[in-house]
């Protein structure tokens, strides 16, 4: 037996006992990790900060050296608290979604249950291996984790918690050792992709690269997305104050995420669209890769308000070709005038990933249309496209963001990893009897009120 199927057959096995351990216990568990990992925190900075070191003498670009810090500002805390959230959480499994009485005696019942074994692959992110453990022993899945090169002594250091955690509270918990796995070389997940007998489901975190490469190695279903090219269309009826704020945001708050803003279309008939471009550069540092129309636009209307200067001319350079279809991760911007709701749809739905895209509007009318038109997995109105995230959802947090329209969408949390089974419950029926098997007797089929159903 190879080293890749020992391993899947082992979270199979695992994954087959966690789905029948209560709720109490799976969440027991997770606040013993969390618990852990606090305790552990010096020796997991010290990890990072090695990554860190390494990282930036390898010359990983800034936004991955960003991703890899787990100690900017309250992220570690931000992950902890993930933790809890989750182990809060309702439990996923064991859901009643719908109910029908056969016949007399006869139940049929849609129940959610886990998905399974989930190999889940990420780059430079650590606090990922906290996120998704906590969403796989909640949700009755077994994990697989495989976490970049980038972040390997931070993951060891986290790894080491985890499993350390899991193996010293088993009997309390019933949790079994391998119900989260993680494993370190590229060859381990080159061998894991070709076990779609034991392996579930594969989310692949990561650059458009990874997630191509793991979509044509594998014949296990893959969740995910590969790119956040997220726009933002400001509308004619645009409130200045609001547009100001939430572009700033969009773009600025975290350039890196695959949540930001990439892409900003103006309506020019919007009379102060410069001030939201001024605001973007002097309050933000954002440089504008602006099409030639909105840039002698916009310099004639600095030169005419007395606002432009060399730093702010610095700021504005020529779109290339490409640059709506691109991923930034950095403090830049491709600026475009568009027309009118109708064109904005269309051209976010020609070159977005269909990840986040928004308008900033006061007419309903065109912020319903925008809504409905838009085909991404998330669409908003008023509002930064960095609320595309699991935590700020409500989810606890997330096993990743899929741009799929099968099964999960969006910041997938908790109800994207149980799919559901049909349970029939009976008292010694036999199809032979009724219509359609050989027999007369007609079926009821009566829908019964789920609310207060328990199985």
């Amino acid at each position: 037996m190879s080293s890749a199927e020992k391993i899947a057959k082992q979270a199979r096995v695992a994954g087959n006992v966690l789905k029948t351990i209560s709720d109490e216990n799976r969440s027991k568990i997770l606040y013993r990790i969390r618990d852990a990992l606090a305790n552990a925190k010096d020796e997991i900075e010290s990890a990072n900060k090695e990554d860190l070191e390494q990282a930036r003498a390898g010359g990983l670009a800034d936004s991955l050296v960003k991703r890899l810090d787990l100690f900017k500002g309250d992220k570690f805390d931000v992950m902890l608290q993930g933790i809890s959230d989750v182990a809060d959480l309702e439990d996923p499994v064991g859901k009643v979604k719908m109910a029908r009485e056969i016949d007399n005696g006869l139940m049929l019942y849609q129940v959610t249950a886990p998905v399974g074994v989930i190999l889940v692959i990420f780059e430079s992110r650590p606090e990922v291996i906290a996120n998704i453990t906590a969403l796989c022993i909640k949700s009755g899945n077994a994990g697989i984790l495989k976490g970049g090169k980038e972040s390997v002594n931070t993951f060891k250091a986290m790894a080491k918690v985890v499993n350390q955690t899991i193996e010293q509270y088993k009997d309390e918990t019933g949790v079994p050792v391998g119900a989260v796995q993680l494993i370190e070389t590229r060859q381990d997940v080159s061998d894991l992709l070709g076990q779609d007998e034991y392996i579930d489901l594969v989310v692949p975190r990561g650059s458009n690269s990874l997630v191509r490469q793991i979509k044509d190695s594998t014949k296990i279903p893959v969740l995910g997305h590969a790119d956040g090219i997220c726009s933002i269309y400001v509308d004619r009826d645009a409130d200045l104050e609001k547009a100001k704020r939430i572009v700033l945001d969009a773009k600025t708050n975290y350039p890196a995420g695959c949540n930001a803003m990439e892409g900003l279309l103006l309506n020019p008939d919007f009379s102060q669209w410069d001030d939201v471009l001024h605001h973007l550069i002097t309050e933000g540092g954002v440089t504008i890769h602006a099409t030639t129309d909105v840039k002698e636009a916009f310099l004639k209307k600095l030169q005419d308000s007395g606002k432009l200067n060399d730093d702010i001319k610095a700021k504005i350079v020529d779109a290339k070709d490409g640059d709506f279809d691109k991923e930034f991760l950095s403090l830049d911007c491709a600026v475009k005038f568009i027309p009118n709701t109708v064109d904005a749809i269309n051209h976010i739905n020609e070159h977005s990933s269909k990840h986040t895209d928004a308008i900033i509007t006061e007419s309903k009318e065109d912020a319903e249309k925008f809504l409905k038109g838009i085909d991404s997995s998330g669409v908003y109105w008023n509002a930064s496209t960095r609320f595309a995230d699991g935590f700020r959802y409500g989810f606890g947090t997330e096993v990743g963001i899929s741009t799929s329209k099968i099964h999960a969408r969006g910041p997938v949390g908790l109800d994207g990893l149980v799919t559901y089974q049909y349970q029939i419950r009976g008292d010694g029926q036999v199809a032979s009897d009724y219509l359609g098997a050989g027999g007369n007797k007609a079926f009821v089929h009566k829908d019964i009120d789920v609310t207060n159903i328990k199985l």
